[in-house]
């Protein structure tokens, strides 16, 4: 690796820096994607300015880079966004520089305002029917919780309070926590699969393993936590792995693409033709609750939006057409016999 010089001054090479801001990443808590999608901006970045010191401020050639991906590439305002913070963090916690104000020199990347796709009842229904043993049941909370993916996927045994019917969200989007329902019709089903969940972490105690990563200074701070059983994952995944970050090989909650596929399959096989996804199933919980007749803030605390507004774009799915007009033609009842 090269070592290159810019006014005579040397700086680190590519890798020292990517070790840097990987410890100053890591010191800071932040979880593990937003690193892994930080990192990957950052190498893009300094791709990007080759062998110029990356570490000397440029907010035009900073905002070029950054305009780059909205003019050629056609990314998405939070695209831009995320590739922005990323080189944000670089400077400021790997460089120790802090950047002037460059929003002048970004050509920002266009807002898209769309209503999330929503599903009925009924097709709820049909994708469950397409479904069976955790896959059902990680698509029964996303739509009978709201949770969002990564929600379900890091529940803890701890998480789940089968006596009040609740679920508490640990660390979600904002590092915040909650509580949301947990259905009356799961908890049969959630307690016979917690005890298949329970035999394999007995064996895998009985093999020397057992650990399950624990957030933040937990495992300093209760240094056998990490093998008790309150603390392990719903939805563990068949195989033990190796934690990227401390080398242990432990048993993590099954990968995320699993269920994405799962449900995508289901959606087809239950002829359903929407541009949908596993969120829209938590789009669905809360547009079926605002149905029902709950009331906009009880929503708002079950799903975790910090704004409202955030939450109020399910009051627009719930409008007939454009804004609840009825359409005049449907008072032509001429048109209709002649079509006959």
């Amino acid at each position: 690796m090269l070592n290159y010089t810019l006014l005579g001054k040397p700086y680190m090479d590519r890798e020292k820096i990517i070790q840097q801001f990987r410890a100053a990443i890591r010191v800071r808590h932040y979880a593990i994607r937003t690193e892994q999608t930080y990192l990957s901006w950052i190498k893009r970045y300094l791709h990007y300015c080759g062998p110029n010191n990356p570490a000397e401020v440029n907010p035009k050639a900073i905002g070029d880079f950054l305009s780059l991906l909205a003019t050629k590439y056609n990314v998405s305002a939070s695209t831009q966004n995320v590739a922005l913070n990323a080189i944000l963090f670089l400077y400021t916690k790997v460089f120790k520089i802090d950047l002037p104000d460059i929003s002048a020199h970004i050509i920002r990347a266009k807002v898209s305002k769309r209503i999330p796709v929503v599903f009925t009842v009924e097709e709820v229904q049909s994708i469950l029917d397409q479904l069976d043993g955790n896959n059902f049941l990680m698509a029964s909370l996303l739509y009978g919780s709201g949770l969002r993916l990564m929600e379900c996927l890091r529940l803890r045994v701890k998480d789940l309070d089968f006596d009040r019917l609740a679920l508490v969200i640990r660390e979600a989007k904002g590092n915040k926590d909650r509580i949301t329902i947990l259905p009356s019709t799961l908890v049969e089903l959630l307690q016979a699969h917690l005890v298949q969940v329970k035999a394999w972490h007995q064996r895998d105690l009985e093999l020397g393993f057992g650990e399950v990563y624990l957030p933040f200074a937990l495992e300093r701070k209760y240094p056998r936590a990490n093998r008790e059983w309150s603390w392990q994952f719903v939805f563990p995944s068949y195989k033990r792995s190796i934690d990227p970050r401390s080398g242990k090989e432990r048993r993590h909650h099954v990968h995320e693409k699993n269920l994405q596929r799962a449900i995508k399959k289901a959606i087809v096989r239950a002829n359903i033709h929407k541009h949908a996804s596993t969120h829209t199933l938590r789009h669905s919980f809360a547009t079926h609750l605002l149905e029902a007749g709950y009331d906009i803030r009880t929503i708002q605390d079950l799903l975790g939006h910090k704004d409202i507004r955030t939450t109020q774009i399910y009051t627009h799915i719930l409008k007939r057409g454009g804004h609840a007009v009825i359409s005049p033609l449907n008072k032509i009842t001429r048109m209709v016999k002649k079509s006959k």
